[in-house]
């Protein structure tokens, strides 16, 4: 605060020194002339300049490197969390394939079971379809053979057909009784 004081009473008297000089009329040398004064002035000005602004000056460009440094640290680690994401995600990749080969393995494993599986059953139904086919055929085989029978024995065999005599219908008639 001291120093405030005498730096202001300084602005305000030399300015006032400065000018209460004499009125008479001297021949103008380097030691007489005004380009001391001028100096004076100028670096007083220079000071007064510094004072009021250096301080908004260095705390404008202290903030500056302040917001500067914190935006480098956020690029930092915004950079160093997208190269551990990107880590994450080759980890994650790695694993994916690894489990879509035991997938694929574990399907051809299926496929193959399934193809047997199929193979055998298509091979079990088709020896139950030859033997139901046999079945229907013995089945025909015996209704024709029925059929056949009925047909003749309702169309082709009248009593003129079958010559019987007395002796053969007693030997008929014998052996069923016996």
């Amino acid at each position: 605060m001291k120093l405030n004081k005498i730096a202001l009473t300084i602005i305000f008297l030399l300015p006032i020194l400065a000018v209460a000089g004499g009125s008479e009329h001297h021949d103008i040398s380097m030691s007489n002339s005004d380009f001391f004064y001028r100096v004076l002035n100028f670096t007083i000005f220079a000071g007064l300049i510094y004072y009021l602004v250096a301080n908004p000056i260095r705390d404008f460009f202290k903030n500056r490197s302040a917001d500067i440094a914190n935006r480098i640290k956020e690029i930092d680690i915004k950079l160093q969390e997208s190269k551990n994401e990107a880590k994450l995600a080759e980890e994650n990749l790695a694993k994916s394939q690894e489990k879509a080969n035991e997938i694929i393995a574990d399907a051809k494993d299926e496929s193959i079971i399934l193809a047997k599986n199929i193979a055998q059953k298509s091979e079990e139904i088709l020896v139950a379809l030859e033997k139901q086919l046999e079945d229907k055929i013995a089945v025909e085989k015996n209704r024709m053979v029925k059929s056949t029978i009925k047909k003749l024995l309702e169309d082709g065999i009248d009593s003129s057909d079958i010559n019987i005599d007395n002796s053969k219908v007693v030997s008929l008639v014998s052996k069923k009784v016996a």
